[in-house]
C-alpha cells in the first residue's frame, strides 16, 4: 500500500496534520504508538491562548496567529473551548507595573483584531472580595480579560475524528519500527496487533514530539539528530475549584508565570520550565518542582498554603536548543526536512496546542509542491469539531 503522507504520532499536532491533509485530498496513515494524546498533548496547562506573555519576548506574530486561531476554535468547537476571565493581580513587590500589563493588554486586543472577546477591564476595588480568596496585603490592582479552556484530550480526538472522516486512516496501537530512505519516498516498517506490516510513502511526517530524535534514529540512510532540548511542564491539582475564571500568577522567586485554573471540580497550578534530560517515556513532577508550585499558589491563596495536592502529572515541551531560559525561547513549531528539494522525511518539532491547525497548514503549504495533485475535499478553517 502506498500513501501521500504517513504521520508518526497521534498528538495534536500529528492530529492535525492527518486533518489538513485529508482535507486536502491526499491518502493518509498516521501511526500512534499507544492512545491519541498519550504523551505532551494530554498534559498540558488545557489552555488556548494568544500567549500573553510571549509579548514580552517579542514573539508578535506568534501571538496574532494564536489569537485568531483561539477565535477560529471558539466557533469550530464550541462544546470543546469556552472563553474563561483571567485575572492579573498586581501588587507592590511585582515585577510588572500596573501601566505594563494595561499596555500589554493593549497590545493583546490590537493583535486579537480588537474582536468583542479582547475586552479587558481593572477591576474595582469593591470586586476584590469576590476573587477566590486572592490576597489582599500589597494588592494595587487587578486586570481581567479573556483567553479559553480546553479538555486537550478529548481536542486531538475530535481532530482525529475529523481526519478519519474526510479519509484518514489510524492505526493504533502501532510501533513505527524502521524506515528506508529512496528516491521518491520512504519504505516503512511498523508493528501493529503483533505482526509487521510494511507500507510506503512519498512523504513521512515525524510528529513525535518529544519521541521525534528516536523515531529519526529508525531510518536508513541516517539522519542528523535535531538539535532540541526537552522542557518539563510541570502541574498540581489541588483540591477545591476557582469560581471566578483562571488566575495569572507572578511566581515571587524569579518572576515566571504560573496559572491557577478550574479543573474537572478541583484546580489546576501550573507549569515549571525544566530541562529534562531522562527518557521521554518517564517523565514526572519532581520534588523542587512540586514545591515551586505550592509556594506560588500558596503565596496568593492562603487555602492553598499547605495543601498537598490530589495528583501532579508533567508534560515535555520540544524547544530549538539554545542558551538562557527556556522561558524565553520561541514557540513557533519548527520544520526539519532531509533534503530542500522534494523532501522525503519532515520533522514537526514544538509548536503549541492552540496554533495546531494553523501549523498543520504550514506543512501542508511545506510538501505541496512535492504531492501528486489532488482534488481538496474540505477547509480546515470551517470544519465543525465535536
Amino acid at each position: 500500500m502506498q500513501y501521500d503522507l504517513l504521520i508518526i504520532g497521534g498528538g495534536i499536532q500529528g492530529a492535525g496534520i492527518a486533518q489538513a491533509g485529508a482535507a486536502a485530498g491526499f491518502s493518509v496513515l498516521v501511526l500512534e504508538k499507544t492512545a491519541l494524546a498519550s504523551g505532551t498533548s494530554s498534559r498540558s496547562s488545557k489552555l488556548i491562548h494568544g500567549g500573553l506573555r510571549y509579548l514580552e519576548s517579542a514573539q508578535l506574530r506568534l501571538v496574532r496567529e494564536s489569537l485568531h486561531e483561539r477565535e477560529r476554535l471558539l466557533r469550530q468547537a464550541p462544546d470543546l473551548v469556552h472563553l474563561v476571565p483571567f485575572h492579573v493581580p498586581i501588587y507592590r513587590d511585582s515585577q510588572r507595573r500596573p501601566w505594563q500589563i494595561r499596555a500589554g493588554l493593549s497590545l493583546y486586543a490590537v493583535l486579537g483584531g480588537l474582536g468583542p472577546n479582547t475586552r479587558f477591564q481593572a477591576l474595582p476595588r469593591s470586586a476584590w472580595d469576590g476573587l477566590d480568596g486572592l490576597r489582599r496585603d500589597g494588592l494595587q490592582a487587578v486586570f481581567r480579560y479573556f483567553d479559553a479552556q480546553t479538555d486537550d484530550a478529548a481536542l486531538t480526538r475530535a481532530v482525529m475524528h475529523s481526519a478519519q472522516s474526510l479519509g484518514a486512516q489510524l492505526q493504533m496501537p502501532a510501533r513505527f519500527v524502521a524506515a528506508q530512505i529512496g528516491d521518491h519516498g520512504c519504505a516503512v516498517q511498523y508493528q501493529h496487533a503483533g505482526q509487521l506490516h510494511e507500507c510506503r510513502a512519498r512523504i513521512v511526517v515525524n510528529a513525535a514530539g518529544a519521541w521525534a530524535g528516536e523515531v529519526l534514529a529508525g531510518f536508513t540512510p541516517a539522519l542528523p539528530a535535531p538539535r532540541i532540548e526537552l522542557v518539563r511542564g510541570s502541574h498540581l491539582v489541588l483540591p477545591g475549584q476557582l469560581g471566578q475564571g483562571i488566575y495569572y500568577l507572578e511566581a515571587p522567586s524569579d518572576q515566571r508565570a504560573v496559572f491557577a485554573m478550574p479543573y474537572q471540580q478541583h484546580t489546576l497550578v501550573g507549569t515549571t520550565e525544566a530541562i529534562h534530560t531522562g527518557s521521554a517515556d518517564a517523565v514526572s513532577a519532581t520534588t523542587d518542582e512540586q514545591t515551586y508550585l505550592r509556594d506560588v499558589v500558596g503565596h496568593y491563596f492562603e487555602r492553598w498554603r499547605d495543601v498537598e495536592p490530589l495528583r501532579t502529572f508533567a508534560g515535555l515541551r520540544v524547544l530549538p536548543a539554545a542558551s538562557g531560559r527556556a522561558f524565553t525561547r520561541s514557540r513557533e513549531t519548527l520544520l526539519l526536512c532531509d533534503r530542500q528539494q522534494q523532501p522525503r522525511v519532515l520533522s514537526v518539532l514544538g509548536g503549541k496546542l492552540t496554533t495546531y491547525r494553523a501549523s498543520a497548514e504550514t506543512v501542508l503549504a511545506a510538501l505541496r509542491p512535492w504531492l501528486p495533485a489532488r482534488r481538496a475535499v474540505a477547509d480546515t478553517r470551517e470544519l465543525t469539531l465535536g
